[in-house]
């Protein structure tokens, strides 16, 4: 039985608010280097024998917090790096909610290519591949693959037998842990999302509604008004 380990990498500036995809220079944060510090805590003495990293330099950074302190040496496979985003690398995601694809990503990613980049399909077969070559090598071992979100959730939804078009209702925080055995009978998923904390789950503060002109019309009132038309 192999143990995979698939890590996302931390926190860095560009979360939630930009697509990094291969763009270079984006390092952790603060926030992201305490992130891997912890989880290389939380490892503890787990026996892992090898460990792999996307080549961008925020999974480097997250990977050699684990890979130092144990004296193993980190190796980079292309293959679990970023989706190719294309047209998109960079864009902020307020913009991209509003694109004629986005609905295809969500909810059609089988059927959705990003602008002269590649689909969805391609990178959860490009990762499957790669982890599957890996894991290959390591028989009876555990080993640790420092990867990305959408990644990450595409290679979980293949081995756990998710159709690609609903992998976006898999969640995967920043240097969460997600642990799959492989064991004669198939995958078995052993650790989802773990970040050891339950700070993701507490419930987000409702957004305010958007401010009424002073001169607008009550709620109660339209209702009254709507329900006077309808009646003539």
């Amino acid at each position: 039985m192999t143990l995979l380990l698939l890590i996302r990498h931390g926190t860095n500036d560009w979360v939630h608010g930009r697509l990094a995809g291969w763009t270079p220079g984006v390092h952790l944060n603060e926030e992201g280097r305490r992130q891997a510090a912890a989880l290389s805590e939380r490892l503890g003495d787990l026996p892992i024998a090898a460990i792999y990293s996307s080549p961008l330099e925020r999974c480097v950074e997250t990977a050699e917090a684990v890979a130092r302190p144990r004296g193993i040496g980190l190796r980079l496979v292309e293959q679990v790096g970023e989706v190719r985003y294309g047209e998109w690398q960079g864009a902020e995601l307020k913009e991209l909610y509003t694109h004629e694809l986005w609905p295809g990503v969500q909810h059609y990613p089988s059927g959705t290519r990003f602008p002269n980049g590649e689909s969805l399909g391609e990178a959860q077969m490009r990762v499957v591949q790669a982890i599957d070559g890996l894991r290959a090598q390591h028989p009876k071992q555990i080993i640790a693959v420092f990867s990305h979100a959408d990644l990450i959730k595409l290679a979980l939804a293949y081995y756990i037998g998710m159709h690609i078009d609903l992998f976006q209702r898999l969640t995967i925080n920043p240097c969460s842990l997600n642990a799959v055995a492989f064991e004669r009978m198939g995958p078995r998923l052993m650790a989802f999302n773990d970040t050891g904390s339950l700070e993701h789950l507490r419930p987000r503060p409702e957004e305010p509604a958007p401010a009424q002109p002073a001169d607008a019309p009550a709620a109660e009132d339209v209702a009254a008004a709507t329900a006077a038309e309808k009646s003539e």
